[in-house]
């Protein structure tokens, strides 16, 4: 560059480099006919949620947020706008075959692929938010790591890797016999063991800790009932997993179980199926959180063809569920939304939240407390997820009519937008 050039090329370069520093992010305008504050139930109409990036920027009356040079705009004038649901008990890496020779055949790699579809699925079901409590040979942090790095599409995930369990409990690998020697990958006995578990899942990447406290229902040779990993143990685990900011889950059926997690200090308590009296005044007085799972009773009644090893425990943990589920409810004890889809098809989601309405009393606001803000504060999300707020990643969902009215037009979500990209819109194109 010669010395004239360069006298009127470089002062015109550096006059131009705060333009384009100053070039206006591009915005994406939500023009919603209405929106829903999770908080107090107002339903403000003729709102714009404004998207910046990946977050949300703004939320006000449309007529004071006119259109600027850039904008896009999605036309939901005709819906109700809410945030995305979360659901803190999936498994996304299983489906709904429970023939043990597919248990055993399923390598973890067609896990992982089997979990990229049900994620999309669990997805475009309204569902932005999950926490993924148990899988085998850590399917599903590879699967969150996958839907972050773009590869696939997916829910915001939380995910547990392989749960913890006792030998030859709920979630030890019980299919084989005993020349195989087949020991499930988190199973461990003992303080000592358990603490080292504990220590490795979260090296191997485990955003949270699952145990399971007592037997389960689809799994061979083990009682719902039965306690499994002693007080002491369920103590040992979540001293560590809290230690290393880990949040834990425990499996529990039965009642001394319930009890045993609650006392260790375990954050929710999923299922819950043989609480009595004093689980729930422990988890009121310890402010445990409850996950009742409670659909996948009504879909195993309609459409459920187990084996029979697990068809009577289905039976057995069916006939009291549901009435103990109730009681807890009423008593105050806090809930948050879990489905434990896998035992049903993903993306039926919504229908948990059925119900708590129309089973388990709950108002409609109170069942979507339990699937936003109630699910974040268990998560420890809030700052993220859980209502429409600025600051808030922008995971925005719409439907037709009034779901504080009728919670069952959550079963049929029209939009669906995460991070401020849309996955799903049958409201219409996005306006440039």
């Amino acid at each position: 560059m010669t010395t004239i050039a360069r006298r009127i090329f470089l002062p015109l370069l550096i006059c131009a480099l705060p333009l384009a520093a100053q070039q206006p992010t591009t915005r994406t305008l939500i023009r919603a006919g209405h929106v829903i504050d999770v908080h107090t139930g107002n339903e403000a109409t003729d709102q714009t949620i404004i998207v910046t990036g990946d977050s949300i920027s703004g939320v006000g009356p449309t007529i004071s947020i006119p259109k600027q040079p850039g904008d896009k705009e999605i036309d939901l004038r005709g819906m109700t706008v809410l945030p995305g649901l979360i659901d803190v008990h999936t498994h996304l890496t299983d489906d709904t075959n429970f023939d043990p020779y597919h248990e055993l055949s399923t390598s973890v790699a067609k896990s992982a692929l089997i979990g990229a579809r049900n994620a999309k699925v669990t997805l475009e079901a309204g569902i932005t938010t999950v926490r993924n409590v148990g899988a085998e040979g850590y399917a599903d942090v590879d699967l969150r790591d996958a839907i972050n790095e773009g590869l696939v599409e997916g829910p915001h995930m939380q995910v547990s890797g392989p749960p913890l369990g006792i030998t030859g409990g709920h979630c030890d690998d019980n299919l084989l016999p005993i020349e195989y020697h087949q020991t499930a990958g988190g199973v461990a006995d003992g303080v000592e063991a358990v603490q080292h578990k504990v220590r490795e899942t979260i090296k191997y990447g485990a955003d949270l800790i699952k145990v399971c406290a007592t037997g389960g229902v689809l799994s061979k040779g083990d009682d719902p009932q039965a306690s499994q990993y002693t007080l002491e143990e369920l103590k040992a685990i979540v001293a560590d997993a809290h230690r290393l900011g880990r949040k834990v889950a425990a499996h529990a059926h039965g009642a001394q179980g319930i009890l045993w997690a609650t006392e260790a200090g375990i954050d929710s308590i999923e299922h819950g199926s043989y609480m009595n009296d004093e689980d729930i005044a422990a988890m009121k007085q310890h402010g445990n959180y409850f996950v009742p799972t409670a659909y996948l009773i009504d879909w195993m009644q309609q459409y459920g063809n187990l084996p029979a090893f697990y068809k009577q425990k289905m039976k057995d943990v069916s006939a009291v569920e549901k009435a103990n589920a109730k009681k807890a409810i009423a008593a105050g004890v806090k809930v948050a939304m879990g489905t434990d889809a896998a035992v049903y098809p993903h993306g039926l989601n919504a229908h948990e939240l059925d119900v708590y309405v129309n089973q388990f009393g709950m108002t409609p606001l109170a069942a979507l407390h339990t699937a936003t803000l109630n699910a974040a504060d268990l998560m420890s999300w809030t700052s993220h997820v859980g209502s429409i707020e600025p600051g808030k990643w922008a995971d925005i969902i719409a439907v037709n009519g009034d779901p504080l009215k009728d919670i069952r037009l959550l079963q049929n979500v029209q939009f669906v937008m995460k991070s401020g990209v849309v996955y799903k819109n049958a409201a219409g194109p996005v306006a440039q």
